[in-house]
């Protein structure tokens, strides 16, 4: 805390008894006196004791935590889930059904993570998205309050000021000068080092006509998120901002009312819950030459899907251009500002009542034509979830258990999609020359040592040998 190490924020949370305010170990408010210091796991945790955020390092901009834990990861899986709002929606209960285990049993480890229950936890912080909507937005109160999650304007004010003991409009702040009027702005703050270089280099080739557009500078998409049976339709531009240790999102005004979705999947997207110090501990030499590299996930697990489907064995272009075709037969139009996008991904469901004759008069083959029907059957159906949070083990048996989808299909879904960072999809032929392997068992054996961190190894892997092969989907 004293040095402001940015490899420990959003770890954990300092709060002052003589001031009753908490703070990121980033701040750079005076340094308190140790005996003044209570440390707390999460924001909640101190909220709960009395503490007020700061008003300087604002807390609620924290990054957030990634683990390999079982119990540490089943609970901030619940977190990312409370976050998107569903625990509005569904109850602690829902939440739990969720991630397979009981409701008892979230609370548990909930509690043992985090300190406070799921309930509480869900308050402080749809109190830090409303003070964050509040000083980064021009939104009106009502509209912050419903965003936040809030059932009425009238109970968002009291627990605001009862909590904060300010008004919520005393936060307010005047639009930045290069805000859209369009156009929400939010900074999402990571540890460094982020090699965003490499993010775009990944995410650019692989990049969706009409779908996606990608530069050095930004990654942009159309966006559609489904809520309570309701489609919200938008765009989004995320630009990195390393002076600040911060990705910069744009988010369309249209997606007002599921901003806490858009901004979790925005975090899975760009790995920032990584801890990159503790990964590159495990990966030693591997992650000398460039320490800040991260995992790209997923927007959308059925996209990422598809995607890998139509990549099978083929170079990175020609499954560009499948998944274009794709995208424009079967997408949603959707008004940008930016001349390239006007596509949202379509949803499984659409797809699972599509004959495979359409999907072959794409170019797409007809075996792998009827995988991609079968996985939007499936996620149609609920019996296959791609999602942060998934069991790892569990969808990759039941992926594999579909024709067409072997291991390296699964293992890379897993590893975008489930944001699951011991995914290693070890038939991956790019991986076996990286390594200087023939054998598919020789290159799981060399991947032990990665371990629980081997789709970050994968990336280094995949970054030191450029490959035109399958693992380049």
């Amino acid at each position: 805390m004293k040095t402001h190490d940015a490899r420990f924020d959003g770890r954990f949370f300092v709060a002052v008894r003589t001031t009753r305010i908490y703070c990121r170990p980033v701040c750079r408010v005076k340094t308190p006196k140790k005996e003044n210091c209570t440390f707390f796991s999460s924001a909640a945790a101190a909220e709960a004791r009395g503490y007020r955020p700061c008003l300087r390092c604002r807390p609620e901009l924290a990054p957030g935590n990634a683990s390999v834990d079982a119990v540490a990861r089943l609970a901030r899986f619940a977190a990312n889930l409370i976050d998107e709002g569903l625990l509005n929606e569904s109850g602690v209960d829902g939440v739990a059904e969720r991630l397979g285990v009981t409701g008892r049993h979230l609370r548990r480890v909930f509690m043992q993570e985090f300190g406070v229950t799921p309930i509480a936890f869900a308050q402080t912080q749809r109190l830090l998205l409303a003070k964050q909507l509040i000083a980064d937005t021009s939104l009106s109160m009502t509209d912050i309050a419903f965003a936040s999650g809030f059932q009425s304007v009238r109970r968002f004010d009291a627990l605001f000021q009862s909590r904060y003991r300010l008004s919520p409009r005393s936060l307010r702040r005047a639009p930045g000068a290069n805000q859209q009027p369009d156009a929400l702005q939010f900074e999402l703050s990571y540890r460094p080092p982020y090699d965003w270089d490499n993010m775009i280099s990944f995410l650019e080739p692989r990049s969706i006509v009409g779908v996606e557009e990608v530069s050095p500078l930004s990654y942009r998409r159309v966006v559609r998120v489904v809520r309570r049976d309701k489609a919200h339709f938008g765009w989004i531009e995320v630009t990195n901002q390393s002076n600040r240790q911060t990705l910069r999102v744009l988010v369309s005004a249209s997606l007002s009312k599921v901003i806490p979705v858009v901004l979790a999947r925005i975090k899975q997207l760009f790995d920032l819950s990584c801890h990159p110090t503790e990964v590159n501990e495990a990966l030693g030499a591997l992650a000398t030459e460039k320490p800040g590299l991260r995992v790209p996930g997923a927007f959308d697990g059925f996209e990422i899907a598809v995607r890998a489907v139509l990549g099978q064995q083929v170079s990175v272009a020609s499954a560009r251009t499948l998944a274009g075709r794709f995208a424009n037969a079967f997408g949603t139009l959707v008004e940008s500002p930016f001349e390239e996008l006007r596509l949202a991904f379509p949803q499984a469901g659409q797809i699972a009542e599509v004959a495979v004759d359409d999907l072959v008069k794409l170019g797409i083959l007809p075996a792998r034509a009827r995988t991609i029907l079968e996985i939007a059957k499936q996620v149609a159906r609920g019996t296959l979830r791609l999602v942060p949070g998934a069991n790892a083990a569990d969808m990759i048996q039941n992926l594999t258990a579909i024709v067409g989808v072997g291991q390296w299909t699964a293992q890379y879904i897993a590893m975008r999609a489930l944001a699951w960072p011991d995914a290693f999809p070890h038939t991956d032929l790019a991986l076996r020359k990286a390594l200087n392997e023939t054998s598919p068992k020789k290159v799981l054996a060399a991947g032990e040592q990665w371990r629980p961190w081997r789709a970050y190894a994968v990336m280094h892997l995949w970054t030191t040998k450029t490959t035109t092969s399958r693992s380049s989907k």
